[in-house]
């Protein structure tokens, strides 16, 4: 290509060489290396990785130093460039830069270079380490929705147990794993790429991030997308119950979705029917687990997973399909991969240091009641998945109040039916980030800009990556994809 992008083994000769010298930038470090090589197993080949030092505790600048790994793809010639991260919090970043990078509209593939990292406390950045945790996961799991106060006893050990362990292996680390320190990090990566401007597309827990060091950073703030924004008014803990009924109504689309499809799936032919259905696998596999592993928690937990992503609820479908005809092997399978990771050590480390989780159970156990009522698929589910933030061993940190300055206008794009973050925190992002402009799809897919077509979206986001200018508010049509 003409443009100079560069890929493959080409741009890792390229990187090899690099080095980028940055003076007169404020900080204790006022030049940084980066040299570039090859990456971690499991990266793309097509991408280079490198490592940078940042301080453990940045109100201990040269106190203890950690490493964070970063990942590149593209020529570093180009005008722009483009850090990504994918959410999580917990999510390794290394590899999103290809996905991002490969799915760019041509004219701003000729543009970005793209970036990504391990946030501290991830993969191959500093990993939290929480020990073998597999004894306390064991499948098929204890019931989400505890039938008596023994069952929800049960739960609260194990979460008692997690959180001990991490704080036992973890427990250095454990305090300066914030979404403050990563935006500072993400500054470093600026410093350390010799730019004045930092251009981001987060998604998810990134656009809490990314808003994060736009309120730190308001002055090195570029062109930014935020993608499937999460609510900067309430805690990790309040946002849990934001998303309990808008589970629950993705829920109840999927199964209108299944009933569209009863020639396909024989499931029933109303929401209502394939609902009974669903509830009447549940009550078998928790009497009879598939395997010997598969109950109905691990079914709570495939019907969790497929709410993200429209292309997902086939797959779900399918497996309690073939189970009611006796084969239980779809099922198993799924059940399998999502075993593997079923505690996450970097997403506590990051979720528990916010303020806001209560410190007594009789708290957690009513508000989970309350919100039981609605949400009946969802509510204990939630509840258990953060349940260690109770007896998290360190914290809470001092947060940055998002919007708390004035920043640079920032693109946000939401689905309308996005139940991992509801719109409801998209709506208050853009009010928090003055300015701003909001683009809402009449879809539920989640953190899908650039993975899905919405032309109506995507020219927008095209425009705004060209040319910095910033489209009006407006509500676009649901993806193509969903027909």
């Amino acid at each position: 290509m003409t443009n100079g992008l560069v890929r493959g083994v080409a741009f890792l000769a390229t990187l090899a060489s690099l080095a980028v010298l940055v003076a007169g930038q404020s900080g204790p470090a006022t030049a940084t290396t980066l040299k570039w090589g090859a990456c971690p197993d499991g990266v793309p080949r097509q991408v280079a990785c490198s490592k940078l030092r940042v301080p453990l505790d940045y109100a201990k600048p040269d106190g203890r130093q950690i490493t964070l790994t970063l990942s590149a793809i593209g020529s570093l010639s180009a005008k722009h460039f483009l850090l990504v991260n994918p959410g999580g919090p917990g999510a390794s970043g290394l590899g999103t830069e290809q996905l991002v990078s490969a799915a760019l509209p041509e004219a701003v593939a000729e543009q970005y270079a793209v970036f990504s990292f391990d946030p501290r406390g991830v993969g191959q950045s500093s990993p939290v380490d929480c020990g073998d945790l597999s004894d306390l996961t064991p499948h098929p799991a204890l019931p989400y929705r505890p039938a008596n106060q023994a069952q929800e006893q049960q739960r609260i050990s194990l979460a008692q147990q997690v959180a001990a362990r991490c704080g036992a292996k973890a427990k250095d680390l454990l305090p300066h794993i914030t979404t403050e320190n990563a935006a500072r990090d993400m500054d470093r990566i600026r410093i350390a790429l010799g730019r004045d401007k930092l251009d981001y597309l987060g998604y998810s827990y990134g656009t809490k991030l990314g808003a994060t060091y736009a309120t730190l950073f308001p002055q090195h703030t570029g062109r930014m997308i935020l993608d499937s924004v999460v609510d900067p008014m309430v805690s990790t803990y309040r946002t849990a119950y934001e998303q309990n009924p808008a589970l629950q109504k993705r829920a109840q689309q999927l199964f209108t979705w299944t009933a569209a499809r009863e020639s396909t799936y024989h499931l029933g032919k109303t929401r209502l029917a394939v609902a009974a259905v669903y509830d009447q696998v549940h009550r078998a596999l928790a009497a009879k687990p598939a395997g010997g592993r598969a109950g109905g928690a691990e079914l709570d937990d495939l019907l969790a997973s497929s709410m993200y992503i429209d292309d997902s609820w086939d797959g779900l479908v399918r497996a309690i399909a073939d189970y009611r005809k006796g084969n239980p092997d779809t099922l198993l399978a799924a059940t399998d991969q999502l075993a593997s990771q079923s505690v996450d050590p970097g997403q506590l480390a990051y979720n528990c240091m916010d303020r806001g989780w209560p410190r007594t159970w009789r708290h957690w156990h009513n508000d989970t009641a309350a919100s039981n009522a609605s949400a009946p698929l969802f509510a204990w589910l939630n509840t258990w998945y953060g349940a260690p933030c109770a007896f998290w061993p360190v914290g809470p940190a001092r947060e940055v109040r998002i919007g708390s300055v004035d920043v640079p206008p920032i693109l946000l794009l939401q689905g309308k039916h996005d139940a991992a973050t509801p719109a409801i925190g998209a709506l208050r992002m853009r009010q928090a980030l003055k300015g701003s402009r909001l683009l809402v799809d009449g879809g539920g897919n989640h953190a899908s800009y650039l993975f899905e077509k919405n032309p109506c979206r995507d020219k927008r986001a095209e425009q705004y990556l060209l040319t910095g200018e910033l489209p009006s508010d407006g509500l676009c049509p649901a993806p193509t994809s969903e027909g």
